[in-house]
């Protein structure tokens, strides 16, 4: 795995509104767990120290995983962005996809392996999955990061991406394709990917979510050497990565 370099660009926070409902949780059952231990008469002192307990290690519990997934976005994702392209190892001269780019946390990483290729970002910015998330935002951090020349955006969806058939050589997503709900959907997406893939190109998607489902699908659709690596826990919740490419000789 290639060293992080320091990071200069701001890539948010994954899932804000989860992370606000933990943290607001936690402090909801920290004052109620303080006031179970003052509202019982003696008689019944004993429940209302049992439920400030219960409600109090509640708090500790929400505020534990509020905060997992703070250092998740700050740090831990960028480890795994790591490891999600080591997965597809560049060497320079591709064309590289990142689906559901956001705020450029793995398109800018691709293209700080590119020499003379190029790395595309595509995303429908709903500021419900990260928080800031706007193509503006995507360009100011390629910028930030000195990879601007090398990286294009582009809005579109991922279940019909405006791009013609193999027209890349790696394609990556990270913590996107999940938040389509439903499966059908999912598949078309998955769908697009061996589309827009040139022959012999390859991919890489991390998620938390339905990745053996991912791993079924690209099988069908025809796709080699499709592997789960995972779980990692270094972004909560803890993700896989599902892995293959697309039939075909890989050029050059």
């Amino acid at each position: 795995m290639q060293q992080v370099p320091k990071q200069k660009g701001n890539y948010g926070i994954d899932a804000p509104i989860v992370v606000r409902n933990l943290s607001l949780m936690g402090i909801g059952f920290l004052m109620i767990g303080v006031a179970a231990f003052f509202v019982f008469p003696a008689r019944l002192q004993w429940l209302g120290i049992t439920m400030g307990v219960v409600f109090l290690l509640t708090c500790l519990i929400g505020t534990v995983e509020a905060l997992y997934m703070v250092w998740s976005s700050k740090v831990g994702k960028f480890r795994e962005r790591e490891r999600l392209l080591d997965l597809v190892a560049p060497r320079g001269d591709e064309k590289v996809l990142d689906i559901g780019c956001g705020r450029g946390l793995v398109l800018n990483a691709a293209a700080r392996r590119l020499t003379t290729g190029k790395a595309v970002g595509v995303d429908i910015w709903n500021k419900q999955d990260q928080s800031g998330n706007d193509p503006e935002v995507t360009r100011a951090n390629a910028r930030i990061e000195g990879v601007a020349d090398r990286v294009e955006i582009i809005s579109g969806d991922a279940r019909n991406m405006p791009f013609m058939d193999n027209d890349f050589d790696v394609v990556v997503s990270s913590l996107a394709i999940h938040n389509i709900k439903n499966s059908i959907d999912r598949s078309r997406a998955l769908g697009e990917i061996m589309r827009v893939l040139k022959p012999g190109g390859r991919f890489a998607i991390l998620d938390f979510q339905h990745v053996g489902e991912y791993a079924e699908v690209f099988v069908k659709l025809g796709a080699l050497d499709v592997r789960v690596v995972g779980p990692h826990w270094l972004i909560f919740p803890p993700v896989r990565i599902v892995t293959g490419r697309k039939p075909g000789e890989r050029e050059g």
